[in-house]
């Protein structure tokens, strides 16, 4: 059977794929079509004479032309980077409204442990707002607003559609998966460091989305995500050539966002496990899939809205956002798989020394005490002796945040931790870095374990009278180090900075604001004070005059 290779611009997926071949089926004499996207061309067999006009008029009604394509890295149109530089302003304004509301912090607040589907309920809502938009939420973005973007003239019912199946999808399929891992109990864990490769790869993909969505990377077109063309067709993806979007599909994207690294999700998931039982399992999760669904649904309703330029606007910003979640998500999946990506101002706590009240010598074993919140753990980091048992103390304070779920795959920890003092004991047998994380990668902290030799005393903690005196020292190549301490409700504290350097430009003042309206500059061999007391829970930033953050200090 006679064959011939058209070339066809415009494609970017594997849908495109299954909309030409099936126009190109409809030309007389075409026995066969195989489209290839990522090669921009069509492989036919026919029989008898080739309508050539008839080929184009059907790559026409698909939607796409004739011709060959060359793909440029980056977009040469001036009008897409302006729109970009608005997108950017826009999601600016957008994130500090939401951190100035407080939206960000919801995920803290649920109280104590899940005791009913009442609980689970609350629980998922909270997750559908917070750590779940981080995973979830930006892949269901992404791929809606594509959608939209394809069909612009869709109204806004349609545009919804894909998230109303992309949650029912979800519901079903935690209903399903909880009941088999109610089932199968403790049997079912993943390892850290597959947690770790699963949330680096949905990084990888939501960025990948977020830059296609921005329109200034055209190569980034022929990436794909979707199912593979023949399992596509047969699920149903392809029911009709006017819409190359497949409700099946997002119901089997939203059923297997189970299985994503999601802090709130593998806390229902032990919990669920913790049942034993397939029928309570399968009502933990889909009442907790049930709960994320408004917060959800609300993303979805927004790019199902909007039209024409503030549409095109609204693409953008949304890739904005996607490709920040896509850096978050790839930095706490390498921060689970013992790497640590991000360099600069990182929280450094108080290491262990004699007069650290974190770190005690009690009975024979290094007594280390630290607080777990709702947005991480203080202090963060310690340093112990080899050799010497430890013994740590770790105080939930909010025992429904990811940061409840630890993880130190080193010494063999993997714990949720409950409502008050959790203990762990182990023994540090080498010199060396021992790193733990939450659950998610987004919280971490390390103890450094040291030989036989004498650990320096450092900063740290302390008391004078009724005063907590906080000490740290200024260089300036570390900054203020420690740079994170936590201090109690209604305590009359001082932080104490040594300065080692002079200061110069803005970052050679420091300023406490909420604590204290002292501004303070460093003076090499110096020891500047800020006095303050903590009348108010809460995280205060300690920054430069300007405001730069470099540090925090956290009242509970």
């Amino acid at each position: 059977m006679p064959s011939c290779r058209v070339f066809i611009k415009g494609m970017h997926c594997r849908s495109c794929e299954l909309l030409v071949e099936d126009e190109l089926l409809k030309v007389k004499g075409v026995e066969k079509a195989t489209v290839n996207h990522m090669k921009a061309k069509a492989e036919l067999q026919y029989s008898g004479p080739l309508d050539k006009n008839g080929i184009e008029r059907a790559v026409k009604n698909a939607g796409y032309k004739l011709g060959v394509e060359k793909t440029r890295i980056f977009s040469n149109n001036p009008a897409d980077y302006k729109d970009l530089g608005i997108a950017v302003f826009i999601a600016a304004v957008l994130y500090l409204a939401a951190r100035q509301l407080g939206i960000f912090n919801l995920g803290g607040n649920t109280g104590s442990n899940p005791t009913g589907l009442g609980a689970v309920f609350i629980i998922g809502l909270t997750a559908g707002v917070s750590t779940c938009m981080a995973l979830v939420g930006g892949l269901v973005l992404g791929a809606a607003a594509n959608f939209a973007k394809k069909h612009p003239d869709s109204t806004g019912i349609q545009k919804f559609k894909p998230h109303l199946f992309f949650n029912a999808g979800r519901i079903a399929g935690y209903l399903i998966f909880g009941a088999i891992i109610g089932y199968l109990g403790s049997v079912f864990q993943l390892s850290v460091s597959i947690l770790g490769l699963l949330t680096a790869a949905a990084g990888l993909a939501m960025l990948i989305l977020g830059g296609q969505l921005i329109e200034i990377l055209p190569f980034l077109k022929k990436v794909s995500f979707s199912l593979p063309a023949g399992i596509a067709r047969k699920m149903g993806i392809q029911q009709q050539a006017e819409t190359e979007y497949s409700h099946t599909n997002s119901a089997v994207m939203g059923a297997m966002t189970f299985f994503l690294p999601c802090g709130f999700t593998q806390a229902m998931q032990l919990f669920a496990m913790s049942t034993g039982n397939p029928i309570q399992g399968a009502m933990i999760m889909g009442v907790f899939a049930l709960g994320t669904a408004p917060g959800l649904l609300g993303v979805g309703g927004m790019s199902a809205a909007v039209k024409g330029y503030a549409g095109k606007l609204f693409f953008k910003t949304a890739g904005v956002a996607v490709i920040m979640l896509a850096f978050f998500n790839l930095a706490n999946g390498l921060n689970l798989l013992g790497i640590n990506p991000v360099q600069g101002f990182s929280q450094r706590a108080a290491a262990s020394s004699t007069d650290d009240p974190n770190v005690k010598l009690v009975s024979g074993m290094q007594e280390v005490r630290m607080n777990q919140l709702a947005n991480g753990y203080s202090p963060n980091k310690f340093t112990i002796k080899k050799g010497i048992p430890v013994r740590w103390i770790i105080n939930s304070k909010d025992s429904n945040t990811c940061a409840s779920s630890i993880l130190a795959s080193k010494i063999g920890v993997r714990k949720t931790l409950t409502p008050g003092e959790n203990i762990i004991d182990f023994l540090p047998e080498e010199a060396g870095t021992i790193r733990f994380t939450c659950s998610m990668g987004m919280y971490s902290g390390s103890f450094e374990v040291v030989g036989d030799q004498a650990i320096p005393t450092p900063a740290g903690t302390g008391e004078t009278g009724n005063t907590k005196i906080l000490k740290a020292v200024y260089t300036t190549s570390d900054d203020i180090d420690p740079n994170t301490f936590t201090v109690n409700e209604g305590d009359k504290a001082r932080l104490e900075i040594e300065a080692r350097d002079s200061g110069y430009g803005c970052m050679g003042s420091v300023t406490i604001p909420g604590l204290s309206d002292q501004v303070e500059v460093f003076e090499a061999g110096e020891t500047l004070k800020l006095d303050f007391t903590a009348d108010k829970p809460g995280r205060y930033p300690i920054t430069c005059g300007m405001g730069i953050p470099r540090g925090v200090i956290e009242v509970i």
